[in-house]
């Protein structure tokens, strides 16, 4: 008789977590319950100068933001947002209730806004977006781990051998094609995007095992040379 097969486990959580902001306690709260099976971190703020101090404390992957709060708005709150280096490029989702007007949902955009979702929000639908970008600041940082190697293979080569050169160039555009879609917030589909990162990899492996290779010539090579000077 076949074993079952295991379930398959939930992804580790994103350091970088998801924050929610609303000024009213049960909102908060319903968004939590709603984004908890995700399984990852979540931070609440009650207000846009409170979402603005735990941005420069903490990094996150994606903001929920509602749009309707005291003092400084959803708008106001998501402009400041894109106009700091340390969190201009954190994706923001805006939160409006029912029947708001449609203007809305273009000063959202006008302002920098990912996405704009209007109140009741369907559950399903909120984690799918989500999830979006949270697997695309997964790849982000996919991207960083490629980038700090290559980085490591460049320090480390010293012959500067035949074909170095070539694969060199070949990872290098691979890694500013990646970097300029993800900049310039390209409709990017996550197979596409992983397709990508993969043929990154891919030239990083290949350009580890040329300076494998060398590195055996030159050993071998120092064998053969302190061998050929030794006799009788």
């Amino acid at each position: 008789m076949t074993a079952p097969t295991a379930p398959t486990p939930p992804p580790a959580p994103d350091p970088a977590g998801i924050l929610i902001v609303d000024d009213m306690e049960e909102n908060l709260v319903a968004l939590t319950a709603v984004l908890g099976p995700l399984g990852q971190r979540v931070v609440v703020a009650h207000s846009g100068e409170e979402a603005l101090k735990a941005m420069l404390r903490q990094q996150f992957a994606v903001v929920l933001l509602d749009i309707l709060m005291p003092g400084m708005d959803g708008f106001e709150t998501a402009a400041n947002i894109k106009r700091l280096d340390q969190t201009k490029d954190v994706p923001i989702i805006l939160l409006t209730g029912h029947g708001i007007d449609p203007d809305y949902a273009y000063r959202g955009y006008a302002v920098g806004a990912a996405d704009f979702l209007s109140k009741p929000i369907e559950p399903w639908i909120l984690r799918t977006k989500v999830n979006v970008f949270l697997e695309l600041h997964r790849k982000n940082r996919q991207l960083a781990v490629q980038a700090e190697q290559l980085q490591r293979l460049l320090i480390t080569d010293q012959d500067g051998a035949t074909g170095f050169g070539e694969r060199l160039s070949d990872v290098t555009w691979r890694l500013m094609q990646v970097e300029s879609l993800l900049r310039e917030g390209a409709n990017l589909s996550g197979p596409a995007l992983a397709d990508r990162i993969k043929d990154l990899e891919a030239s990083v492996r290949g350009l580890a095992r040329h300076g494998d290779a060398d590195a055996d010539t030159d050993t071998g090579e120092g064998a053969a040379a302190d061998g050929g000077g030794s006799g009788p």
